[in-house]
């Protein structure tokens, strides 16, 4: 059974590690731990300087994932071009839900949350807090849009900036 999940990811493989975003699995090695053999995924997240390694059992179960596919990449810029929807509970409240949405490592629901916290005017309007997310979903979104465009993340920041800044009022 491990080695079907193995088959499903290679070495050298980008990945989605939810709460941390596109990372490139390094090694599919065997180490032991507690007097266990665990096969095991060596992810680098290079931006990050981090590495993180996952029992291979566990990979479904934490939700990492491949790349999106370029239509679902299609689907989220359509998703960001839309209008924003701000609820009207305690900034607290969609705080917790827009990390949530960013921990989560669905696309679209990242989508969602640069849509919605995009501010066309000076962000130096926005509260810090809004900020921070606000950049932490655009940093993730752009990062897999890169990824799968095979691109530079600069020309994909740049693209995604450029849909908000021009999307209907």
């Amino acid at each position: 059974m491990a080695r079907a999940r193995r088959m499903r990811f290679r070495s050298d493989e980008l990945v989605i590690y939810p709460s941390h975003g596109v990372g490139q699995i390094v090694a599919i090695e065997e180490q032991e731990i507690a007097g266990v053999v665990l096969e095991m995924f060596t992810i680098a997240f290079n931006k990050d300087k981090m590495t993180l390694r996952v029992p291979v059992q566990k990979a479904d179960e934490v939700g990492m994932r491949p790349l999106s596919s370029p239509e679902l990449i299609a689907k989220a810029m359509t998703t960001i071009k839309g209008k924003p929807r701000v609820k009207r509970a305690m900034w607290s409240r969609r705080a917790q839900e827009y990390e949530q949405k960013i921990n989560s490592g669905d696309l679209m629901a990242i989508a969602e949350v640069v849509r919605d916290l995009h501010r066309d005017e000076d962000p130096r309007e926005q509260s810090y807090s809004e900020r921070q997310l606000y950049e932490s979903a655009l940093e993730r979104f752009t990062r897999e849009v890169a990824a799968v465009k095979k691109q530079d993340e600069e020309i994909a920041g740049q693209e995604i900036m450029d849909i908000l800044i021009t999307r209907r009022r």
